[in-house]
């Protein structure tokens, strides 16, 4: 009965430890964005920073497989190369190993009234559960919520680790747990095994070295048993890396999570191969029988990831030519827009990230529009069955960014908790249905071009002068669209309704005037039907724009949020300067022009 309870309360205290973890990490990367993907893609320029940048991120947010996981996600965006992964790598599993750092705190001996009390397990958690809750439900900010989430989760984590260390007590006086110590201790290979095993399980490398420091407490574990199981532990966890890395994703995420696999296993060997020569030529003789606590486990950890590190490196190429042998690349193909492949679900370990990342899609995809239009366009003039095969290429891959980014955006809406994300979100979700319909645009243009050029069929001058005209305020609105999107300005947002505005009465001037020339019969009406209709896409055209400046407007005013057709209303009647004043420069720039074409 005894046996049993001290199995609940153990797991009870490994669940609190792994809960722990959850909230802090989550806490960690709730905060992380933008920031964490300028830092990661930034700082990873050469093998040395890149191991440095893995150690730091990974120390942060408390979890190796977070790391590599965000890693291949940022693979897939685009952001970083298979170089700089496998720096990050290195790194990462010297990061993983500050969890137990801190957790050797409960080795200090203090005595009553010492400082150093508050920084003992027994007092830090409290501490750290008082401030959290605080943060939490009482201050009630955004801005504090996740500061509140980390404390709490280190107070749960070192509540779940005093736990464990309590249940584990009476092992010290079990003859069972001594000889089942003794046999593991002759077997040093069966104890990488099962640190293996437990920590695919467990699915943390931390939370087995934190069960292994629980352990130490006991007093009766022995270093030639520790150091295998360590060893272990750190192949276990990269086996669930190399899982995660292979499930949905490109040639350099599967080869990352070799390149893991491959630098533990190395390193396994290397120091398995040290260590037997050490112990069979009698070399530190009584370090292999010496009692381990909590602060020594840490300490091999470390030492082991940061030298496996540090003989590695000098080797990066040669890991990622080892990769690149294991998982070959395909026959090229050619993608002009990458970067609408780069909504990796594994950024979503990273809510903030994920989302900063998705805008930056949605911008490529409405700059992948834009720059469609404009070929769109350029068959009017001539047309050409090479451009056409690239409007379709590129429109197909705007169908499918847009499907796959609306699930993705869906999907991710349910860790958003920060009210400036889910309005960031919202704004994403209502721009990629308009950029689709500009997208549209383009392949609307090439078939009517497409038609007209079987038929022999032309423009008159006077109409391709306009339409030249009116083609390039387009472009420019979206060009001003594309640039208010990839910057998030306000301001650049702000000169898009002024040149909608234009674009409408240049529409109205063009179909009066061409009007006209079918009824003198200066136009042939199948042509004049193609002309009338690209006037009416080209103002659609510039409708989405103005749709999509609202949006942009609308994620940082609750006026403009709650009404855009009160606020469109309130601009044109205002008498608003500037608007005016951008107004009448794009009168002068496309309508003075387009009036004195004969």
């Amino acid at each position: 009965m005894n046996t049993v309870l001290m199995i609940i309360k153990l797991l009870g205290g490994l669940a609190m430890f792994l809960y722990g973890m959850e909230i802090m990490s989550d806490g960690l990367k709730q905060g992380s964005g933008e920031a964490l993907k300028k830092f990661l893609g930034k700082l990873t320029q050469n093998a040395l920073m890149g191991v440095l940048t893995g150690t730091l991120v990974t120390a942060i947010i408390q979890s190796s497989t977070a790391t590599i996981v965000l890693t291949v996600g940022l693979i897939g965006a685009g952001i970083l190369n298979l170089r700089q992964a496998v720096s990050i790598v290195l790194g990462a599993n010297i990061g993983t190993t500050v969890t137990a750092q801190i957790i050797r705190l409960m080795d200090l001996e203090t005595s009553s009234g010492s400082l150093l009390t508050f920084f003992k397990p027994d007092t830090l958690a409290p501490i750290a559960l008082i401030i959290g809750i605080i943060l939490i439900m009482f201050i009630k900010r955004s801005s504090t919520k996740n500061g509140g989430m980390i404390a709490m989760g280190f107070g749960v984590l070192f509540t779940g680790l005093l736990s464990m260390t309590d249940a584990v007590e009476p092992l010290a006086e079990s003859k069972a747990f001594a000889d089942a110590l003794a046999y593991f201790s002759d077997m040093p290979f069966l104890g990488i095994v099962t640190g293996l095993v437990l920590t695919v399980i467990v699915q943390s490398s931390s939370a087995m070295v934190g069960i292994l420091q629980a352990l130490s407490s006991t007093g009766v574990m022995t270093f030639n048993l520790v150091y295998p199981i360590i060893m272990g532990i750190n192949l276990g966890t990269c086996v669930t890396t190399a899982m995660v890395c292979s499930i949905g994703t490109g040639k350099d995420a599967k080869r990352t999570g070799i390149v893991h696999i491959v630098f533990n296993t190395i390193g396994t060997v290397l120091f398995m191969i040290a260590m037997t020569i050490m112990q069979k030529s009698d070399a530190l003789p009584t370090l292999w029988s010496s009692i381990v606590d909590s602060g020594a486990i840490a300490d091999f950890q470390t030492l082991f990831n940061l030298v496996t590190a540090i003989v590695l490196l000098p080797f990066t190429g040669l890991l990622m030519k080892l990769a690149c042998t294991i998982v070959k690349d395909d026959p090229a193909k050619e993608n002009k827009y990458p970067e609408l492949n780069g909504l990796d679900k594994k950024l979503m370990i990273s809510p903030a990230l994920a989302l900063s990342e998705a805008a930056h899609c949605v911008s490529v995809m409405a700059k992948a529009a834009k720059e469609n239009v404009d070929l769109g366009l350029a068959q009017f003039k001539q047309y050409d069955a090479l451009r056409s095969d690239d409007i379709n290429a590129t429109e197909d891959q705007l169908d499918r960014f847009a499907d796959t980014a609306d699930n993705y955006l869906i999907e991710l809406s349910r860790s958003i908790e920060n009210e400036r994300d889910k309005h960031q979100l919202n704004m994403l979700m209502q721009c990629i249905p308009n950029i689709e319909r500009v997208g549209d645009y383009a392949t609307n243009f090439d078939e009517m071009a497409n038609s007209m050029a079987d038929s022999k069929l032309s423009f008159s001058d006077s109409a391709q002068k306009e339409l030249d005209v009116l083609a390039d305020a387009i472009q420019e609105i979206l060009r001003l669209t594309v640039d208010a999107m990839e910057r998030d300005s306000d301001s650049t947002a702000c000169r898009i309704e002024p040149l909608e505005e234009v674009i409408d009465d240049m529409v109205l001037l063009l179909k009066d005037r061409h009007t006209a020339r079918l009824c003198a019969g200066t136009c042939s009406i199948n042509s004049g039907l193609v002309f009338m209709e690209a006037l009416t896409y080209l103002e659609r055209a510039a409708d989405q724009c103005s749709s999509i400046a609202m949006l942009i407007l609308s994620k940082n005013n609750e006026a403009i949020l709650n009404n855009h057709h009160q606020y469109l209303q309130m601009l044109h009647t205002s008498g608003n300067q500037s608007y005016l004043a951008e107004q009448e420069n794009r009168r002068q720039q496309y309508l003075v022009p387009l009036q004195n074409i004969q």
